[in-house]
């Protein structure tokens, strides 16, 4: 009995840094009664915890539900709880492993009108620098990010950006123009910078001047190449401005139903692509992010189509690029994803660890990237590939070549996109 008490007591203690707390009421009851009979350790529900978490977000039974029958009581005590975590952790590994369906959208992630308390906050520096992911253990492009705007409105399921800022508040600074004005370049370098990496590059349009800014920096520097990569529809300021060559505009795509369920505030898919259309025909260059590509059911017929989509919709003289990528999760960003709030299968998928992140097993990823470079097949040699962030391996097994260091991938990245600069054709209304 008082073995009892005495866990009674360190039970609050013990599930301070767990997900407990996000469990429903009646789940976080059941749990605390089963801990009180079995003793379960502060790793053991943690990891029960996170399993109840992740079967709520992926809409499965609860962990209610499932919990195995409990065994013997002729059981020593640790061999009992290790037997019911396993059982629930080889639960959940077999919904992992099970490539979900999208059916209809889970309506608590865009439900109800979402608002942002968009904020003028100056600050010291400029925020230029380099991509917060970049590693010598993948081939990384060495791309520059700008902060442009800090935080995204979008809210993606899978979404890395609001893991850096933990609040909803979108920042801007009122001394970007200037700041970004006094920037001194070396004239004899080439330079990819990229202003995607901490808010969309398009949602918020020209507030406070941003794209004005912008578009001059690119027009004063020809020597950058500036890309405004997006999910957006809002394209108006592109369509009547100048724009200086060298500033090229990209779409982050997935098929509807993947943005239906994980990224249902951005353009649906016909947006995206309508909104392309109207910028290539302005004569700006467009490219094409295919990532996070997702592993689900109907994966390759929906990827196939949309990428026949593409093909047919755009020549390649119009596009610089494109680039495949995966899911790829911090510990911060799959915490911030179980604890969001939000309903989300996004989670629902087998996770290996490398370097501190975790992602699809290669064999997956090689999967998903060799689909996509086949359907593509006739822009092979007239527009630039490449893999975001991932091991030299898989760019062997899908492009049959890697680049012997990040210099070299990023060299070849620069050179291409200048040569298509070089060589567009830009009709009346943009700036030689």
């Amino acid at each position: 009995m008082k073995d009892h008490e005495a866990y009674e007591r360190r039970f609050p203690r013990l599930v301070e840094r767990t997900l407990f707390a996000h469990l429903p009421v009646e789940q976080r009851d059941f749990l605390r009664r089963q801990a009180l009979d079995y003793r379960f350790s502060q790793q053991e529900l943690r990891r029960i915890s996170e399993i109840g978490v992740d079967l709520n977000l992926w809409g499965e039974p609860s962990l209610i539900a499932v919990w195995p029958p409990a065994p013997g009581r002729e059981r020593p005590p640790k061999e009992r709880r290790a037997l019911v975590v396993d059982a629930l952790r080889r639960h959940a590994e077999r919904l992992r492993a099970t490539p979900r369906r999208y059916g209809a959208p889970v309506a608590t992630l865009g439900a109800g009108e979402y608002r942002i308390r968009a904020r003028d906050r100056g600050r010291e520096g400029l925020g230029l620098g380099r991509c917060p992911v970049a590693s010598e253990r993948t081939r990384c492009c060495n791309l520059l990010t700008l902060d442009a705007v800090e935080n995204c409105g979008f809210g993606c399921s899978y979404c890395s950006v609001r893991s850096f800022y933990h609040d909803d508040e979108i920042h801007f600074d009122s001394h970007f123009p200037a700041r970004l004005g006094a920037l001194r370049l070396d004239p004899e370098r080439t330079y990819h910078i990229g202003t995607g990496q901490s808010s969309d590059s398009l949602m918020w349009g020209n507030r406070f001047g941003v794209l004005d800014a912008l578009t001059d920096f690119a027009r004063r520097h020809p020597n950058v190449i500036l890309e405004l990569k997006t999910k957006s529809k809002n394209i108006a300021y592109l369509l009547q401005n100048p724009i200086p060559r060298n500033l090229i505009c990209t779409w982050s795509l997935n098929p509807q139903g993947v943005i239906e369920h994980e990224e249902p505030r951005t353009a649906r898919l016909d947006e995206r692509l309508r909104a392309a259309r109207r910028v290539a025909d302005r004569g700006i260059l467009v490219g094409f992010h295919f990532h996070p590509m997702i592993h689900y059911a109907d994966w390759a017929a929906d990827y196939s189509a949309l990428l026949g989509r593409v093909e047919r919709g755009f020549e390649t003289r119009e596009v610089a690029l494109v680039s495949f990528g995966t899911l790829t999760f911090t510990k911060s960003v799959i915490r911030r994803i179980r604890t969001g709030g939000l309903e989300t299968r996004i989670l629902q998928m087998p996770l290996t660890a490398s370097d501190g992140k975790f992602s699809y097993p290669e064999e997956i990823k090689r999967q998903l990237f060799s689909h996509a470079y086949r359907g593509l097949a006739p822009w092979h040699d007239r527009v630039f590939f490449y893999l975001c962030m991932e091991n030299p391996r898989l760019w062997r097994s899908v492009f049959g070549f890697d680049y012997p260091s990040n210099q070299a991938f990023e060299e070849a990245m620069k050179a291409s996109y200048f040569d298509k600069i070089r060589r567009y054709a830009r009709p009346t209304g943009c700036l030689p």
